[in-house]
């Protein structure tokens, strides 16, 4: 049964997903003015025995609900369209990480080190510890450092996948043949979950994404770790 938690976004753990889940609440009180106010208008002509002529062949009201509906529309799609320059901007990346999607895991590369990859499959059900997320544990994690601006270049081995997180503002396909590339900066240390978006093939929904994001000195002595073995 879900909690009142689970019905609203995940909470942001990057600045871009601060900005979407702002920009959803305004966009989500305008509606339902919206809806108030056409609610508002229908029930008064329902209800209403003696219907005013103002609300069947009034002008005014024609020239009323064509600008203001512009005029709305203006008002949610210039957030909107600073919200998607934002997503696709790349900011001199500290960190770049290529995450192939397969039939049914993920493959990632850290292309600035030599021989840093790995795959990343989930962790199946009788083998979940206590504490970890069933269908959401990975073996292998993506480990990046906090605070600092991470580029993922994303494709796709054999057929269409999508890379999210949604707790980071990031969703992005996975296309066979074609690199598509996405940021995001983890504000924060902890691990955030996601799981492949597009409909790829019978173990769709076992292929999940983890993050970790730890302070950077954590991160040289894990690099430093890996490269080792």
């Amino acid at each position: 049964m879900a909690t009142w938690a689970q019905f609203g976004l995940q909470d942001a753990s990057s600045p871009l997903m601060e900005e979407l889940t702002y920009f959803h609440d305004y966009a989500l009180i305008v509606l339902t003015l919206i809806t108030i106010l056409v609610s508002y208008g229908l029930g008064s002509l329902i209800i209403s025995s003696n219907t005013n002529r103002f609300f069947l062949e009034g002008q005014e009201l024609e020239t009323i609900w064509t600008i203001v509906p512009a005029v709305i529309l203006v008002f949610i799609a210039l957030p909107s369209l600073q919200l998607l320059y934002l997503m696709d901007e790349i900011n001199d990346p500290f960190l770049t990480i290529k995450a192939i999607g397969h039939q049914w895991y993920w493959s990632y590369e850290y292309t600035d080190y030599n021989d840093l990859e790995f795959d990343s499959y989930m962790v199946p059900t009788t083998d979940i510890t206590p504490g970890n997320p069933r269908l959401l544990e990975v073996d292998n994690r993506l480990i990046v450092p906090m605070q600092n601006p991470i580029r993922v270049l994303i494709s796709s081995a054999d057929v269409l996948h999508s890379w999210a997180v949604p707790s980071l503002g990031v969703k992005m396909d996975a296309v066979p043949g074609r690199l598509n590339q996405t940021t995001f900066f983890a504000s924060r240390a902890g691990l955030f979950y996601g799981q492949c978006s597009e409909i790829c093939g019978a173990n769709h929904s076992f292929m999940p994404i983890v993050v970790e994001a730890v302070p950077f000195t954590t991160f040289e002595s894990w690099v430093a770790q890996y490269l080792e073995e």
